[in-house]
């Protein structure tokens, strides 16, 4: 019988460690918002530590599983499923959340500049909201870049400039083609490619060792970006559009819970396992609001679970571009908000209409500063009635949904990983339980994670 590990002490867990960065965080943010917004440098610099490592883990993930893959038929079976998976969960949440905001209609009755309702005695209700100068030219901002986002720019920003410009970009999908390109490269040269595929084996756990010395600094990240974000916006700026905000967390809740956990059941395990599982990565996206500073240690707990290495490295860095369901629900509901909100009728045509064009803009958005904005002012452009400028009745609570949507995100990914692999083969319902149970504790550490491990 196995010895049973030693229980990790309370104060040396990381999601315990995050939220005790967090708390202080709200609490400087909320009483010194000057000096909340001075400390907005230490969020930064942790996000940015963290998001050196995404590539080279990414590339060294992709190249390895797929390379010492041998079946290329395989890739092609997963990329496929892959895709039909992301498709069909992220219109689901499309659709989701359009029923939601219409069941709720939390924009009625929400007053905006130039629009003013009857009181019962007959006086005209002042605007509950105005836009400042400064939130109109960031709308401004927004509604120009995505005005340059057409598809073909897309696809062509999926090509770096140079193979080494890849790893020192924002766009993940570069680092994947990169990445693609040289694993079948590698596979190609046969036995002369195996000592160039060693030394990318080397190199994995290098960057997790990396990984495990910079996370120690996650509270401080963590209270760094809380406190700027407090005090940047304020807790006061949540109570005109708290309405919308509560829908909007209930509705990803319901998803994570209801449809998330349906196909965690489909796939034989718990949700909520699922859930505790992964709590670092969660508490972390929820410190730093950046869904990118969990990615490398989602990486390794997939490989945990027992996920080969070419469907991890396959679902996990596409899906940060085309599986975003905490995005897909927010963008119709913040779409559909500010059509109720600017008393803009849509007649289900237009609706689905509107449906259908988030689905487009939706995808690829991630390594774009602004990325949910963007996408929502590239929706509500292609919806005549909106106006784009209506965008800045929200733009101060932006940061506060960005959090929710980061970690439905996120859940969404892992759970896609986990499928996928039990759709493989890779890995039995049984195993992905018991490692549940066991928890990420119970396994080896980062480092000694092998490359493969199926």
């Amino acid at each position: 019988m196995a010895a049973t590990p030693p229980r990790t002490p309370w104060y040396r867990i990381l999601y315990v460690q995050v939220l005790i960065g967090v708390l202080p965080g709200v609490y400087v943010g909320s009483f010194w918002p000057e000096t909340g917004k001075a400390l907005e440098p230490l969020g930064k610099g942790f996000i940015a530590l963290v998001k050196m490592l995404i590539a080279p883990i990414i590339f060294c993930t992709v190249v390895h599983g797929i390379a010492s893959m041998g079946d290329l038929k395989k890739l092609g079976r997963v990329g496929a499923k892959t895709l039909f998976y992301f498709e069909a969960v992220s219109t689901l949440a499309l659709v989701i959340g359009l029923v939601v905001v219409n069941l709720l209609q939390p924009g009625a009755g929400f007053d905006t500049p130039g629009v003013h309702r009857r009181l019962p005695s007959g006086q005209e209700a002042p605007p509950m909201l105005t836009a400042g100068k400064a939130d109109m030219a960031k709308v401004q901002g927004y509604v120009e870049q995505a005005h340059t986002r057409t598809a073909d720019k897309f696809l062509l920003e999926i090509i770096p400039n140079s193979y080494v410009s890849a790893f020192t970009g924002d766009n993940l999908l570069q680092v994947l083609l990169v990445a693609v390109l040289t694993a079948f490269a590698i596979a190609s040269l046969g036995e002369r490619g195996r000592p160039i595929l060693g030394v990318i084996d080397q190199a994995s756990p290098v960057f997790f060792a990396i990984l495990n010395i910079i996370i120690k600094a996650a509270p401080i990240g963590a209270f760094g970006a809380m406190a700027f974000t407090v005090g940047s916006f304020g807790l006061g700026s949540l109570a005109s559009l708290a309405k919308l905000m509560l829908g909007f967390y209930l509705t990803a809740a319901l998803f994570v819970i209801v449809v998330l956990g349906g196909i965690a059941r489909l796939g034989g395990f718990s949700i909520f396992r699922f859930l505790a599982y992964i709590r670092d990565e969660l508490f972390l996206v929820l410190g730093t609001s950046s869904s990118e500073t969990a990615l490398p240690g989602m990486i390794a707990k997939m490989r945990r679970l027992g996920c080969s290495n070419s469907t991890v490295g396959l679902v996990i860095p596409t899906g940060y571009s085309f599986n975003l369901d905490g995005t897909n629900i927010y963008m119709t509901m913040a779409a559909m908000f500010l059509a109720q909100a600017t008393h803009t009728h849509l007649t289900l045509g237009q609706q689905v209409w509107l449906l259908f064009i988030a689905m487009l803009t939706s995808k690829g958005a991630s390594g774009v500063t602004g990325a949910g904005f963007i996408t929502l002012a590239a929706t509500l452009a292609a919806v005549p009635g909106i106006p784009l400028e209506s965008l800045a009745y929200i733009i101060g609570i932006d940061r506060f949904m960005s959090e929710c949507r980061s970690l439905t995100n996120l859940v969404g990914n892992g759970v896609a990983t986990v499928v996928i692999s039990r759709w493989e083969g890779e890995v039995s319902a049984e195993t992905v339980r018991e490692r549940l149970v066991a928890g990420p504790d119970a396994g080896v550490a980062l480092t000694d994670v092998p490359p493969a491990n199926i």
